[in-house]
């Protein structure tokens, strides 16, 4: 359990960064989870097939369509969505036995996914919409990661405008135009989302052992 000072216990929260493809919320999350103790990356389910290099559980858990179905009819997602005719969710246990235990989630997901997790526990989401600093700097990015082809990268940008036309549904925006800035200002919401008043379990006992103090 991740434990403060104040108070000794506190429950844990779905920390979601979203962002166009290429405006750097992967490279934030991978700092996030190598710099934070106490936060732990979401490993969703998909269907696509396992790329070289990626491990069950670590990466993803690798399932047929028929399993996601099923695992959906049964209401152990707390979000999905197709993605480039793949599909994609977050299984519910694993994620609410970590909050549960103190621990914070962190999820890279789209608008879509934030929605639905807004709609299942909003108390626990805190979600951040990561920028680029332009349009010419975000197809810039896309070329550099030499990941995808040109077809590819012209659709990824269409759908960069589509997807920032939901900036304003986020508790807050972080412009990725310095990658070290924009990590420390990620890391200041995570910080003081961790300490909220109605996030501090023992807040409550521990007050009142306070005034039991004073009282004598």
């Amino acid at each position: 359990m991740v434990r403060n000072a104040l108070a000794g216990e506190r429950r844990g929260l779905m920390f979601v960064l979203s962002s166009p493809s290429g405006a750097g919320k992967s490279t934030l999350s991978r700092m996030l989870i190598e710099k934070t103790p106490g936060l732990r990356m979401s490993v969703s389910v998909t269907t696509r097939a396992k790329r070289p290099g990626e491990a069950e559980g670590d990466h993803y858990y690798f399932i047929d369509k028929a399993r996601f179905d099923q695992m959906v009819r049964a209401g152990e997602l707390l979000e999905h969505a197709p993605v480039f005719d793949n599909h994609y969710g977050t299984p519910r246990h694993a994620v609410e036995k970590a909050l549960s235990a103190g621990e914070d989630v962190l999820f890279d997901i789209d608008w879509q996914g934030t929605q639905q997790l807004r709609e299942k526990a909003r108390a626990d989401v805190v979600s951040v919409f990561i920028l680029p600093p332009s349009a010419q700097d975000l197809e810039k990015r896309l070329h550099t990661r030499a990941q995808d082809s040109d077809a590819v990268i012209r659709g990824r940008m269409d759908r960069a405008a589509h997807e920032l036309s939901h900036w304003a549904e986020y508790d807050y925006v972080v412009l990725n135009n310095d990658l070290d800035q924009a990590f420390s200002e990620v890391e200041t919401i995570l910080r003081a989302e961790r300490l909220k008043r109605e996030r501090q379990t023992g807040l409550s006992a521990f007050v009142r052992g306070l005034q039991d103090q004073l009282e004598k």
